[in-house]
């Protein structure tokens, strides 16, 4: 049986192109071969829109569209780079866009799929700037600038988020136990996949007496960073660190 490929925060971008240039490689080789693969967010460093598309990103989207086009299946969750993904990149990619959090049926178990973003709640100022970016107002007033204007808000917002990030404990920005506790127990899950806080690991826990399993994706800036689930269970996976 074909394994189940998870992925997440790539962060492609014209300026790292060899990171594209291994992702397209693995469209081509290992994705070709899955049952089905999940891109759990942050695909790309940032994403203005579906009518701001770079060069870069054509690529791609193409490399996408080849491979949905055998009938592998691609879904893609939004992160919290390209959370203006929509409809446009779906049509021309191929990819199912899947909602946050989303469940699955995987080798028989019930799990839920999160880009991660939202297990962080110890990270208030985070939390709360999450909710403006994700207002349906505050995306439409940003989407009916023109693409240059776009550019340099996306810039200034990403400069603004690393000088914070400099001052937070490393702890703070990563994912609050109780909060992920809370969420498996109220969905009824014993099994979590999410990224975002590119710490790659299967952490497995006790929830009410029963064993559970949280695994975190990693990132690809030094090498890509996969998760293969087949019948025999879930392992996580470095490829070939690019030239």
């Amino acid at each position: 049986m074909t394994a189940t490929l998870f992925i997440s925060d790539l962060h492609l971008s014209d300026e790292r192109p060899a990171i594209t240039a291994q992702f397209l490689n693995f469209l081509r080789s290992r994705a070709a071969g899955a049952a089905a693969l999940y891109i759990l967010g942050d695909l790309f460093e940032v994403w203005l829109g579906d009518d701001a598309v770079s060069p870069g990103y054509r690529a791609v989207l193409e490399g996408l569209r080849k491979l949905t086009d055998t009938g592998i299946p691609v879904y893609v969750m939004h992160g919290n780079r390209d959370f203006l993904i929509g409809d446009g990149f779906a049509r021309q990619s191929g990819c199912r866009l899947i909602a946050d959090p989303t469940f699955i049926e995987l080798n028989g178990e019930r799990t839920l799929l999160m880009h991660g973003d939202t297990l962080c709640t110890d990270d208030v100022e985070y939390q709360n700037l999450r909710t403006h970016l994700r207002n349906p107002r505050t995306q439409k007033t940003f989407l009916a600038l023109p693409i240059e204007q776009r550019i340099i808000e996306a810039q200034r917002y990403r400069t603004g988020s690393r000088e914070r990030s400099r001052y937070k404990p490393e702890e703070i920005m990563d994912v609050n136990q109780q909060t992920v506790a809370t969420i498996m127990r109220e969905n009824d899950v014993r099994q979590l996949i999410h990224g975002h806080t590119h710490r790659p690991a299967i952490h497995t826990f006790y929830l009410d007496g029963q064993a559970a399993h949280r695994i975190v994706l990693g990132d690809w800036y030094e090498e890509g960073s996969i998760l293969s689930c087949g019948p025999n269970g879930c392992r996580l996976e470095n490829l070939t660190s690019p030239n």
